[in-house]
């Protein structure tokens, strides 16, 4: 062989070498024809799969588990023990899924009109509101305790709520209401958190996460998320003179005892953009996604604050609820609906991107994302993604 020959050789090889491999990626529905899911990783790769089925107005929450990574699942238990007690409608009022110490699986949700209890009584509008539901997987893991409502000092719920849970038994479920003499309108609403200190058995009356005066979007989402190492993120819209549709960041390095808050990204618009929001962690970093001017992003969490957002790549027209998962070789995975809205499907899409957060291959997109519905995203044992929708 001559040395020409051999260096070309050596050449291609060095290009193959470095030439990053792309997990792959899997795309299912969600089982039994349901809608809304939210996909938990336990500790031994059983996939924990919350979704949401029937009348949109009034409907109801199911668990199912997969112990080979979506390819059968268990049989459905229902979530809510009163039928027709979750709500679909507006896509980010359905349930929230939290895996806590023990391995207990812990779910929050939007009541609906129908849910008992009621939630507490509107002064603004004279009606009884809609209650923030809470329940847990029992010890045996065959059956979901009876409901609760949780809000006892606030009303007005209308955005989703969310949940966390954390490995020394603490459980927060968060929501953005008013309370008795607030200021009108959204920008009288603020972030509340009850909190349980064993484990979902009891809860504490809310507390408000964050004195400062920013109102919350009235219809949009919120997502809460408990680190590794104990310190609690959430994530918000607010409504300042009710053009600021921000994203805000709030962390709590107490056990959610306190809270500090800081700007992700401003979005000027006098309008609600029913928007939703997620986390991920991977090695000890939490990665925060969310949804602006039809775009949605995602960034590194550090230092209490969120790092330069990076866009998912192409057009950014109508893309909405953004879910993130990340591998253990530092890959993310951010998934997101394109073309949804009020009672409108639209299709599902994904961008890899790499541990500096350069996208890897090609964008992907499938149809049949159904009406109120969007995407969650679970990391597989050999590193690969699995998208359900």
């Amino acid at each position: 062989m001559s040395p020409r020959l051999f260096f070309l050789l050596l050449i291609g090889f060095g290009a193959f070498a470095s030439t990053p491999q792309l997990p792959e990626v899997r795309i299912a529905r969600v089982p039994n024809g349901g809608i809304q899911p939210q996909v938990l990783v336990e500790p031994n790769g059983t996939f924990d799969i919350l979704y949401f089925s029937g009348d949109p107005k009034g409907g109801n929450l199911f668990f199912v588990r997969s112990k080979d990574q979506g390819q059968t699942f268990s049989p459905p238990l229902q979530v809510n023990s009163q039928s027709g007690s979750a709500i679909a409608l507006g896509t980010i009022r359905g349930g929230q899924m939290a895996l806590g110490a023990g391995g207990h699986v812990h779910v929050a949700w939007n009541g609906s009109a129908a849910a008992l209890p009621v939630g507490p009584m509107n002064p603004e509008s004279g009606k009884a509101g809609s209650p923030m539901l809470y329940t847990r997987l029992n010890d045996k893991g065959t059956a979901f305790e009876p409901q609760r409502n949780l809000m006892s000092r606030t009303f007005g719920l209308d955005g989703g709520g969310t949940i966390a849970a954390d490995a020394k038994g603490n459980v927060f479920v968060a929501w953005h209401g008013k309370k008795a003499g607030a200021a009108q309108g959204e920008a009288g609403r603020q972030v509340w958190v009850a909190t349980s200190r064993d484990a979902g058995l009891t809860f504490a009356a809310e507390a408000p996460a964050w004195s400062q005066p920013t109102g919350a979007c009235g219809c949009c989402g919120m997502a809460m998320f408990a680190a590794s190492d104990g310190t609690l993120f959430a994530l918000y819209r607010s409504a300042t003179e009710n053009v600021h549709r921000d994203i805000y960041l709030l962390v709590s390095k107490d056990n959610g005892k306190s809270f500090d808050g800081s700007l992700v990204q401003p979005w000027e618009i006098n309008a609600c953009p029913m928007s939703s929001m997620s986390f991920t962690e991977r090695a000890g970093t939490t990665f925060a996604a969310w949804e602006t001017g039809g775009q949605v992003f995602f960034g590194k969490v550090s230092g209490g604050s969120v790092g330069q957002p990076i866009a998912a790549p192409g057009d950014a027209k109508g893309r909405k609820h953004p879910r993130l998962a990340t591998s253990k070789r530092g890959e993310t995975l951010l998934a997101w609906t394109e073309g949804t809205g009020w009672q409108r499907g639209g299709s599902l899409a994904w961008q890899v991107f790499d541990s500096q957060g350069k996208p890897l291959g090609e964008k992907g997109t499938t149809s049949g994302v159904p009406p109120w519905s969007f995407a969650a995203v679970a990391i597989r044992p050999d590193g690969g993604f699995t998208i359900f929708y």
